[in-house]
């Protein structure tokens, strides 16, 4: 890397890459206590609703790998830039949308701009930050605003929702958004790619970018997610829905063969034999089918059912969110005691233990009582296991092809969460049908969210029993060609 005045003090370019991160992590929850206002002020059905949360989940994880592969190919520092430039015009369009497509639109050009900065910041930060315990702390500070930024964006969201109405929660991402964009401007270095990279660069380093398996993943996953979507309302054997499953089916298939083709894959097969690539990021779809749909049902049970206003439900993510973000601080030094492997089987029951916790609530409870414990165990496990994955993810990756790294790692959760929130979103209306029927109202809808949080321990459960996985480590593979010792995360090594 070229070195200049900011990439000797790296801790002002880190306070900004960090905060690009937060403001994307802001995007994605601000909106989930408003739910209901945005429903009700701008005419949305139950699924218009949903789609609100997906529009922008689904855009996101759809171009992830694109903006990944786009920050190796262009520059990092420029698609950074970039991205914060569509997130803040995104988010100024939706908070000045007067009808449900122009919303839902906005929403997916947020996801747009986010999947630019995700990657192109966590890349950043991999070059300002060589391998060892700097790095470890580094992401430490990553997982740590990630949380932040869930936590605000409720809290955020509460607040402005009450006091000023729903649109603000979009103008407070485009303000953020813009102070961000100015201090990248000033701290950010302008060559963050490692000056060897092009020699050792193989054919995903340069030539033509991959535009049709860009187009067919991402129609392919629109495809699976709208199916998934519309099986809550119209059943899982509806014609419609058995099409959007078919067409996902013909379209990934399309994408395999073009990347087979293209001499320039979006997802070269070099990259799944690097470090341990391939079962952090299987681990990581998990764990973001789990996460998304946290937060989506959280807020709804706290003000449909127990009867929270919008402040008073933010207020309430305060101690999950304290919570998130000891526990990122603490995981690269509890990784380097007890080792990756353990640090995450650890998180992850961790996390289980809280939703299972959770699958118990009351329609007649209360915060304290069915609320407060679970959330401090979720937001300790969650931080835990998003830092360490991240860092596992990115592990024995060339420099070259950190950018795709970084958005695969992304991809994966928020594909996840797309794809878990479709599907706990069809569980838990189903339940509350079910129960409907010789039930309350307020009983029915806690039912259905009782069969949410447990679904999501099951699925943190079989995670947690899969991670012993993360041991097997690939060591060879083009992309560590001509490279030393591959570096290690926050865990010292010992699995």
């Amino acid at each position: 890397m070229r070195i200049t005045a900011t990439t000797r003090s790296p801790g002002a370019a880190l306070a900004v890459l960090a905060g690009a991160q937060f403001t994307v992590m802001l995007a994605t929850s601000i909106v989930n206590v408003a739910l209901p206002q945005i429903r009700d002020g701008i005419g949305l059905s139950d699924s218009g609703t949903t789609w609100v949360v997906n529009a922008y989940g689904l855009a996101f994880g759809a171009l992830l790998l694109a903006g990944g592969r786009a920050a190796d190919l262009l520059g990092r520092r420029r698609v950074l830039l970039a991205g914060l430039a569509v997130l803040g015009a995104a988010s100024l369009a939706a908070g000045l949308a007067t009808s449900s497509p122009v919303l839902i639109a906005a929403r997916a050009l947020q996801g747009l701009g986010a999947a630019a900065i995700a990657p192109a910041a966590l890349a950043l930060v991999m070059d300002l930050f060589p391998p060892g315990p700097g790095r470890g702390r580094a992401l430490g500070v990553w997982g740590a605003v990630s949380g932040a930024g869930g936590a605000a964006g409720v809290l955020l969201g509460g607040a402005l929702t009450q006091a000023r109405g729903w649109q603000w929660i979009f103008f407070a991402v485009a303000i953020g958004t813009v102070l961000v964009l100015v201090g990248a401007v000033i701290s950010v270095p302008r060559a963050p790619v490692p000056a060897n990279a092009t020699a050792q660069a193989p054919v995903t380093g340069s030539g033509r970018f991959d535009l049709p398996g860009t187009a067919t993943v991402t129609l392919a996953l629109t495809a699976l997610v709208w199916g998934l979507t519309t099986a809550r309302r119209s059943g899982w054997t509806d014609a419609t829905v058995l099409g959007a499953f078919a067409v996902t089916g013909v379209l990934l298939t399309a994408f395999v063969l073009v990347e087979r083709r293209h001499p320039n894959p979006l997802l070269p097969p070099h990259l799944f034999r690097a470090g341990r690539v391939t079962v952090g990021n299987a681990l990581m779809a998990l764990l973001g089918s789990v996460w998304i749909a946290l937060f989506f049902f959280l807020p709804l049970y706290q003000q449909q059912v127990l009867g929270s206003g919008p402040l008073v439900t933010g207020l309430g993510q305060l101690p999950l969110a304290a919570a998130n973000m000891l526990g990122s601080t603490l995981a690269p030094r509890i990784s380097r005691r007890i080792g990756a492997t353990a640090t995450v089987t650890a998180a992850l029951l961790t996390e289980a233990a809280g939703l299972l916790w959770l699958s118990r609530i009351s329609a007649h409870g209360s915060y304290a009582a069915d609320l407060l414990g679970p959330g401090i165990l979720i937001g300790l496990g969650l931080s835990i296991a998003f830092v360490q994955l991240t860092a596992l993810s990115v592990e024995g990756v060339a420099p070259q092809d950190a950018g795709l790294a970084g958005g695969l790692v992304n991809t994966s959760r928020q594909v996840g969460g797309a794809i878990g929130l479709a599907v706990l979103a069809t569980l838990a209306g189903t339940a509350t049908a079910h129960a409907a029927v010789h039930q309350p109202q307020l009983e029915a809808l806690t039912a259905g969210y009782r069969i949410a949080f447990g679904v999501c321990a099951a699925v943190l459960l079989a995670t947690a029993a899969l991670a012993p996985l993360l041991t097997r480590r690939t060591v060879t593979g083009p992309s560590e060609a001509g490279r030393g010792p591959a570096p290690q995360p926050a865990a010292d090594g010992r699995h």
